[in-house]
C-alpha cells in the first residue's frame, strides 16, 4: 500500500475510499495546503557546532570549506572545482520545500528523516519551512535566508536564471551518479555545463477515465466533463496532444512553444471549458470528482490510479502515449551560511535509505533507483522504473523561455504561460 504526504480523513460514503493520501506534486499542483516552520531544536548530544562560515561577497559558487586542498575540475566537467572532501558542521542548516517533501515525524513518530540527519551529520535544522505553492516558495525566498531549496522545475528556472542559486559540486553528492543520467541532465537543472540542481523526487502526468469510447488523450479537453491541474505548465500537455494530433504545428518539445504554438494550445484547452471543467489544486479535489462521478476523464498521477484501484474502482489510462512530468530537485542558494551543512543534506536526501522513505510517504518515484525497497517498491512499480521504454515516453518540465530553452527560435516564455492560463481559469 502506498503511503502519502499526509493523511485525508475521507467519508468512506461519499468517496468509497477511507485511505486517500494525498502526494507531492509539481509547481503550483498537488501540494497539500499550509505553511509549516520547524521549531528549532538542540543539535543531538556530541555534534560539532562550530561558527557558520561567513557568506561570500564573490559570484555564486559557494565552496564547502575543506581540511584538505582542492583538487581542480576536469576541463569541460559539469561543476566547480570540487573541493577534497566536505568540510565540518557549520552547526544549522535552513531549508525550505514543499509541504510532504521533508518529514520530521509531526504527521507521523515513523515518518521523520530530519532528526537522524542532524544526529549523523552534526547540522541541526533550524529552519523547515514548507509550502503549498511556487509562489509560496518564491515569497518566503523573498523574505527570508536558507541554505538548500526544493523548488519546482518552473521556479527552479527563475533562481537559475537570476542568479539566486548556485552550481553544485556534484563531486562532493555521493549518490549523484546513481542517479540515472536521464534525470541528471534534464534542461531545468542546468545552465550550460553548470549542475544546478540534484534530482530528488519525479513523477508524471496520465489521462485517466472511467471507461468510454476515448481516442486517446485528447478527449480529455473535447469530451469532458473534466479535472486538469490548475497550474500554468498544463498547457504542455495540451501542446503534447497537438503534437500528436496536428503535426504541422511543428511542435517539439511542449514545454517550449512558439507564440503560435501557445495559442493552439489555449484554443484546446478553452474548447470544452465551462462549468463541467474542474481545475484542481490539492488531489483531494481530484479524488472527490472522480469518484463523486462530475468528472469523466482527468488529469492526474500514477498514485492516483493506484488509490482508485486499491479501492474497487479502478480507473483507466491510454496506454502508449506520450506524457509530460516532472522531477523536482534540491538546489543550493546563491550565498548559502553553512555550504557544508547544506552538501551533507544533498548526500543525506540521495541516500537510498532516505530516497525509499520519500516515495513510499508522497507515491512519487525517487530519483536514485537504489531507493526502490521496502515499500517504495510499489511506488517504483508504477513509475515502471525497470522500464525504460516507458520513461522515454516523458517529456519532463523546464521552464518555457524565449530562447526555446536555449536552442535556437523564437518561444514564449513562462510570463506569456501565466497570462494565458489566468485568462482560461480566471
Amino acid at each position: 500500500m502506498l503511503a502519502g504526504a499526509g493523511t485525508l480523513a475521507l467519508t468512506a460514503c461519499a468517496t468509497g475510499i477511507d485511505d486517500a493520501r494525498p502526494v507531492a506534486g509539481p509547481g503550483d499542483a498537488g501540494k497539500p495546503s499550509g505553511t509549516a516552520s520547524l521549531t528549532p531544536r538542540s543539535p543531538a548530544s556530541g555534534s560539532a557546532s562550530p561558527a557558520p562560515t561567513p557568506r561570500s561577497s564573490g559570484p555564486a559558487s559557494p565552496t564547502p570549506h575543506s581540511s584538505e586542498s582542492a583538487s581542480p575540475a576536469p576541463d569541460g566537467g559539469p561543476s566547480p572545482t570540487p573541493s577534497a572532501s566536505i568540510g565540518p558542521s557549520e552547526g544549522t542548516l535552513r531549508v525550505l520545500t514543499f509541504q510532504g517533501h521533508v518529514e520530521y515525524g509531526g504527521a507521523s513518530p515513523e515518518v521523520n528523516w530530519v532528526t537522524a540527519f542532524e544526529r549523523d551529520s552534526g547540522c541541526r535544522v533550524a529552519t523547515l519551512d514548507r509550502v503549498r505553492t511556487s509562489e509560496e516558495m518564491e515569497a518566503k525566498l523573498d523574505a527570508g535566508a536558507y541554505d538548500v531549496i526544493s523548488p519546482s522545475p518552473d521556479l527552479a528556472g527563475a533562481l537559475i536564471a537570476e542568479g539566486r542559486a548556485a552550481p553544485v559540486d556534484t563531486a562532493l553528492v555521493k549518490g549523484y551518479n546513481d542517479i540515472p543520467a536521464r534525470l541528471r541532465e534534464l534542461p531545468a537543472l542546468r545552465s550550460g555545463d553548470r549542475v544546478y540542481g540534484v534530482p530528488y523526487l519525479w513523477g508524471v502526468n496520465q489521462v485517466v477515465h472511467g471507461g468510454g469510447r476515448y481516442g486517446g488523450p485528447r478527449a480529455l479537453y473535447t469530451a469532458g466533463p473534466a479535472a486538469i491541474r490548475d497550474t500554468p505548465l498544463s498547457i504542455a500537455d495540451a501542446a503534447l496532444v497537438l503534437k500528436e494530433t496536428e503535426p504541422a504545428l511543428g511542435i517539439d518539445d511542449p514545454f517550449q512553444l512558439t507564440p503560435e504554438q501557445l495559442g493552439a494550445a489555449e484554443k484546446l484547452l478553452a474548447e470544452r471549458d465551462g462549468a463541467d471543467r474542474v481545475y484542481w489544486r490539492d488531489p483531494i479535489e481530484l479524488i472527490r470528482a472522480i469518484a463523486g462521478g462530475s468528472v469523466r476523464l482527468a488529469q492526474a498521477w500514477p498514485y492516483h490510479a493506484d488509490l482508485f484501484e486499491r479501492a474497487k474502482r479502478p480507473v483507466r489510462t491510454f496506454g502508449g502515449v506520450p506524457m509530460t512530468g516532472w522531477a523536482d530537485s534540491w538546489m543550493l542558494t546563491a550565498e548559502p551560511a553553512s555550504p557544508n551543512c547544506a552538501y551533507r543534506w544533498l548526500n543525506w536526501v540521495t541516500s537510498p535509505e532516505v530516497q525509499s522513505s520519500v516515495a513510499a510517504w508522497t507515491g512519487l518515484a525517487p530519483a536514485n533507483p537504489e531507493g526502490c525497497t521496502g515499500r517504495a517498491r510499489a511506488v517504483c512499480d508504477l513509475y515502471r522504473l525497470k522500464d525504460e521504454s516507458w520513461s522515454r515516453r516523458v517529456f519532463f518540465a523546464a521552464r518555457p523561455s524565449r530562447d526555446c530553452g536555449g536552442l535556437e527560435g523564437e518561444c514564449t516564455d513562462y510570463t506569456d504561460w501565466v497570462s494565458r492560463w489566468r485568462k482560461l481559469v480566471g
